[in-house]
């Protein structure tokens, strides 16, 4: 490859960031440039639901990057630029302003956004989901105390701003439409301690709860479930999932499959186009199966991986599985991906928490999910993590 082709990186954020910097990191020499949208440096977004909402202060975002350091590597950053279209015939983006790139390797990290609730949701009623700094600004200045909040969706994002909101003195209700919290990601018996924790912290939570509509009237918003029950709020918090940023990728002619298809190292249906983070779905050969994964790390690790096979490494990427969330002074951590209707291993902590263990029908260990106090949980985790890529 040429030094002086460019490396194009579509996307800001946790993936396209690790890339630039491991584009550097590999030796390239050549020209990389880093195309956001949004009109400041990089930032980490698992703050958000957090320490942003929840902070005496507000802390600004929490930079992965400094102006000074992508000065300093070479990476040119055009913040604020929206890339528009991809003309795979000369390999070129082109942006919103009217201007083109032409590249030799572009990396889509497009990342996904919030799923919109699909249901009438009266002028004037507030309503926010949560992706942004600037989401997060807005939705601070409205949970504190002696505020009411609704939440629907009883996921990480639903139950980490739940979590943020009782504690600045909010009354909160969660909503969740299936049978339990955490439906799609964490085991029946984890979600359950989950639960249990949040009531005795002061949220109210309601299952199998479908919500009909939101009015609005005399300056505030109603939730209306089916059967009529009314949940009247100060602020409505929309979490219920997030969709793949695709349509960059489908316009494109690239093939997309609940997210951007990939092979096992990254690269697309174009061996010129690779992808990584929450935008595509994958090959995983220790679970045998094409998985999209939304995590922090995931998108980091790859991140990396695809800039060192867009140097010409072609190694497939295989990294375990690895989540986490805090929820409270206690933290949840899953490695590895559960498998649905088996029986687990379980491991009891005491006061502590407790992991549980799950193990494929050779006996070996594929998944293990904890909860309890970080440093505990965090350990036990580990461990697994190393068994789980051993094939132990």
């Amino acid at each position: 490859m040429s030094d002086q082709s460019a490396i194009v990186i579509v996307g800001a954020g946790e993936a396209g960031t690790a890339a630039a910097f491991a584009l550097r990191e590999g030796g390239w020499r050549g020209i990389a440039v880093l195309i956001g949208n949004e009109t400041m440096l990089p930032y980490e977004r698992p703050p958000l639901s957090k320490a942003t909402l929840t902070d005496e202060m507000n802390p600004g975002p929490k930079q992965i990057v400094t102006s000074e350091r992508l000065v300093e590597l070479g990476i040119d950053y055009l913040q604020g630029s929206e890339v528009v279209s991809i003309d795979r015939a000369v390999n070129m983006v082109r942006l919103s302003n009217g201007s083109g790139i032409a590249y030799h390797r572009l990396l889509l990290a497009t990342g996904a956004r919030p799923r919109k609730l699909s249901v009438p949701i009266a002028e004037g009623a507030k309503v926010a989901t949560l992706r942004t700094y600037d989401d997060a600004t807005r939705i601070r200045h409205v949970i504190g105390q002696g505020r009411d909040v609704v939440v629907i969706g009883g996921g990480f994002i639903g139950l980490e701003v739940a979590a943020s909101a009782v504690s600045r003195g909010a009354s909160v209700v969660v909503l969740e439409a299936g049978s339990r919290l955490l439906m799609r990601a964490v085991p029946l018996p984890m979600a359950e301690l989950i639960r249990a924790k949040h009531e005795c912290s002061g949220v109210r939570i309601e299952t199998s709860a479908i919500v009909e509509r939101i009015d609005f009237s005399e300056g505030r918003s109603n939730v209306v479930l089916t059967g009529g029950r009314t949940y009247e709020a100060d602020l409505v918090i929309v979490g219920i999932g997030a969709t793949p940023n695709v349509e960059l990728a489908q316009a494109a002619g690239l093939a997309v499959d609940n997210g951007i298809v990939l092979d096992e190292t990254l690269a697309t249906s174009d061996p010129h186009v690779f992808a990584a983070g929450d935008c595509c779905s994958f090959p995983h050969c220790l679970y045998e199966k094409r998985v999209r994964l939304e995590a922090w790390r995931n998108a980091q690790r790859q991140g990396a991986a695809a800039a060192a096979n867009m140097l010409g490494e072609n190694r497939p990427y295989v990294d375990v599985p690895w989540f986490w969330s805090d929820q409270y002074d206690e933290t949840l951590q899953i490695v590895g991906l559960c498998p649905e209707g088996e029986t687990p291993v379980v491991r009891r902590l005491g006061a502590r928490g407790q992991i549980l263990f799950y193990l494929g029908t050779d006996g070996r260990l594929v998944a293990a999910c904890g909860f309890g106090s970080l440093g505990l949980v965090a350990r036990e985790i580990r461990f697994a993590e190393i068994m789980i890529s051993r094939r132990l």
